[in-house]
């Protein structure tokens, strides 16, 4: 089920009710006003068709009219002279039999012309007036009601959704496929009713208009035509109005509550790609042809043919034409022009029709004007707000947060822009994962210490012959007895042996602020650049550590291993060594070869750690420490001799609080080893021996004050040990 992308944003309320009513409002806005206008201009035409002005003159007859009858026994002429003027008024003519002539009062006349005459022309008055009640009744029973309810109906489970999700409740499965499913196609399906709605009312129209006998006169036809007409248009505008503020509720609002993060990426709104062109097009025609062709409508039906009038008088004549009559010759001339119907073809609009068109047309630039309102903002966020998103993105793009995309809300050149930037970006994604895992690669081969000492960003910028000169502890770690251990072994369980080993002591040293230098076969060459103390401490846990590798050995019925760890500290050259076709980096130094011949001391004196004197001076904390003075050797390679001491917090725990108990008596034996005094020493060494068995160094002195006694000394002698080998 999607969730909301990106950080917590409000959930939105579906809107169902307005989405419909408000379009429908505005098409009775555009077609009432309209038809009203249509009504009340026809209205002295359809006075006249429907008999009301002979219901009228009949009822201003007097008490002096007369009614004259004459013939026998054959129909005969009813004649109706009406006022004291005794001027003849000649009506359509009543017959009667013989048998049947009586004197008529003024009320039967009056009774008997309403039922002979006025009948007739009301029911086609009324027909005219049941077609439009009709369609309008349709209109709101199919239209306002049918609609709204069925797009309830169909929407309410949207509403549903969205409500429960900003409530944070559980959406069940079947609503949300349900949203998922019908969500894109909802502005088709609310507009489709509504325009099914209309459809049905409309072809009620037609039909009536084509096939209804309540049309029998021209000017009925015409009203209703016209009506036919501005109720189309303003229906197209309505089933538009509600797609498209749909469509931009979709795309705005609602799609990234329902769609995932993955799907978002891409243009979820069919592979047929949009233009924002033709969105300006549609807009553009719905917020100023089609309201401005209601407005004309106004203004044509503002127009009186001056046919229409009939016979004018010269006075008559004269306030429809104005100015002109002074031109066209004499009045008479005017009287016969206009009786030969010369203006005929020629329009005025009256006082009355002045009002109405101005009022229909503020009527339509109102209804313009909120069309315009409500495009300009849909165009506008349609545009804008994915435009944003994608720069925005671009923006964190650029601050290096590649895990990021921007919602592809529309099907145009915007939304097919996003779906690029999304590609690129997840391109770009994978391209830096790689490179990082290039480079993730290479720091396993080439610490990235490396760079930060040569001052390089990356490994691209080493260039042949790069080098620094730094101050650091070197560490020596290597495995006793290794070449006997791996005649045993085959070539691939001597990998297997060194990798699983080397997977015990690596993490260490990064622990503890250092880095590998090189592997050399079982051997380690680590640097320590922050203090002397990280090297210390590695040298201490890789002891520790050692023994949980050797516990792992016994478990898979294997035999120990124990190490020797030499740590030296001076000034080291770290560059970049070789040629053009093959580089690397490395570190030059003859506190490199100590720190690697103090390892080898570990051998001889069978102890695990030892630390020459530049180490243990400068050390930060050296009481943190166990250490003993161990000798005073000069090993191959040095001229000098160097002051070499044993760090006992390598050792197993009960050989190490001996070697603490023991020191004192340790050192004496030293102090009188070095002053030549061995038989004395060797006492010493053998009262240390007796307490603690376990002490190589001192049994290892023990034969070496035997051997000297023995042997004897060089004259030249000074306790400095000499050691050739490596």
């Amino acid at each position: 089920m999607a969730e909301p992308i990106g950080k917590r944003i409000r959930i939105p309320r579906y809107r169902i009710g307005r989405i419909f009513l408000f379009p429908i409002l505005l098409y009775f806005l555009l077609v009432f006003p309209v038809l009203g206008f249509m009504l009340l201009k026809s209205f002295p035409e359809l006075k006249e068709k429907s008999g009301f002005k002979d219901a009228f003159e009949i009822s201003r007859m007097d008490n002096d009219s007369t009614i004259l009858a004459s013939g026998d026994n054959e129909p005969f002429t009813l004649g109706i002279r009406i006022g004291t003027n005794k001027e003849s008024v000649e009506k359509d003519t009543i017959k009667y039999s013989a048998d049947s002539l009586v004197l008529l009062t003024n009320q039967e006349l009056s009774d008997s012309l309403t039922k002979e005459e006025v009948n007739p022309e009301t029911t086609k008055k009324q027909g005219t007036s049941n077609a439009f009640s009709t369609s309008i009744s349709d209109l709101f029973k199919f239209v306002l009601l049918f609609s709204t309810l069925a797009g309830i109906v169909i929407n309410y489970p949207f509403k549903r959704y969205f409500r429960r999700k900003r409530q944070r409740k559980s959406i069940s499965p079947r609503l949300y496929r349900y949203c998922r499913k019908l969500l894109l196609y909802t502005p088709i399906i609310n507009s489709g009713i509504v325009l099914l709605a209309f459809t049905i009312v409309h072809g009620i129209m037609i039909y009536n208009l084509q096939f209804s006998t309540a049309f029998s006169d021209e000017i009925g036809r015409r009203l209703f035509s016209s009506y036919l007409f501005i109720s189309l248009v303003a229906s197209l505008l309505t089933v538009l109005f509600i797609f498209f503020w749909q469509k931009h509720r979709v795309q705005i609002r609602y799609i990234e509550h329902i769609y995932t993060r993955d799907e978002l990426q891409k243009r979820i709104f069919g592979k047929n790609q949009g233009r924002i062109r033709n969105r300006l097009y549609i807009a553009s025609a719905m917020t100023t042809l089609l309201p401005l062709t209601i407005v004309l409508l106004y203004l044509i039906l503002s127009l009186t043919p001056v046919k229409d009038m009939g016979d004018m008088s010269q006075d008559e004549l004269r306030i429809v034409l104005g100015r002109l009559v002074n031109i066209l010759g004499p009045e008479a001339d005017i009287t016969e022009l206009a009786g030969k119907g010369r203006f005929s073809g020629l329009y005025y609009i009256s006082a009355l029709d002045n009002a109405l068109m101005f009022g229909g047309i503020f009527s339509g630039i109102f209804v313009s004007f909120i069309y315009i309102l409500f495009f300009v903002n849909w165009s506008t966020n349609d545009i804008v707000k994915p435009v944003n998103e994608l720069v925005n993105s671009m923006r964190r793009t650029g601050e290096g947060m590649l895990d990021n995309y921007t919602i592809v809300r529309t099907n145009d050149e915007i939304g097919v822009m996003s779906e690029g930037y999304n590609l690129m970006t997840s391109r770009l994604r994978d391209y830096i994962f790689r490179i990082s895992q290039m480079n993730e690669a290479y720091s396993r081969f080439v610490p990235n210490q490396f760079l930060e000492f040569l001052g390089k960003e990356n490994f691209v910028d080493i260039q042949l012959g790069d080098q620094v000169q730094k101050e650091m502890s070197v560490l020596f770690s290597d495995i006793r007895g290794f070449t006997e251990l791996s005649e045993d072994m085959t070539p691939k369980e001597t990998f297997d042996f060194i990798n699983h080993y080397l997977g015990y002591m690596e993490p260490v040293i990064r622990e503890n602020n250092g880095f590998i230098d090189k592997f050399i076969g079982d051997s380690i060459m680590a640097l320590f650049y922050v203090n002397v103390d990280d090297a210390i401490n590695a040298a201490i846990q890789m002891r520790s550590t050692l023994e949980k590798f050797n516990l792992d050995r016994i478990d898979q019925g294997k035999p120990t291993i124990d190490s020797g760890i030499g740590i030296h500290t001076g000034n080291l050259m770290l560059g970049v060594v070789g040629g053009e076709g093959r580089m690397d980096g490395t570190v030059i130094s003859d506190a490199v070869n100590l720190a690697s011949r103090l390892e080898g001391l570990t051998k001889i004196y069978r102890t695990s750690i030892i630390i020459s004197e530049d180490t243990l001076i400068k050390l930060e904390n050296p009481s943190k420490y166990n250490f003993r003075f161990l000798d005073i050797a000069r090993v191959k390679g040095k001229k000098e001799a160097v002051y070499v001491f044993e760090v006992l917090d390598g050792e197993p725990e009960e050989v190490k609080n001996l070697k603490i108990e023991t020191k004192g008596l340790f050192g004496k034996g030293i102090d009188l080893y070095k002053n030549k005094k061995f038989e004395e020493a060797l006492e010493v060494f053998s009262q240390v021996v007796k307490i603690n068995q376990l002490d190589s160094v001192a049994a290892f002195y023990i034969n070496r004050c035997k051997r000297n006694i023995t042997k004897g000394i060089p004259d030249d002698w000074s306790g400095i040990e000499i050691f050739d080998a490596k």
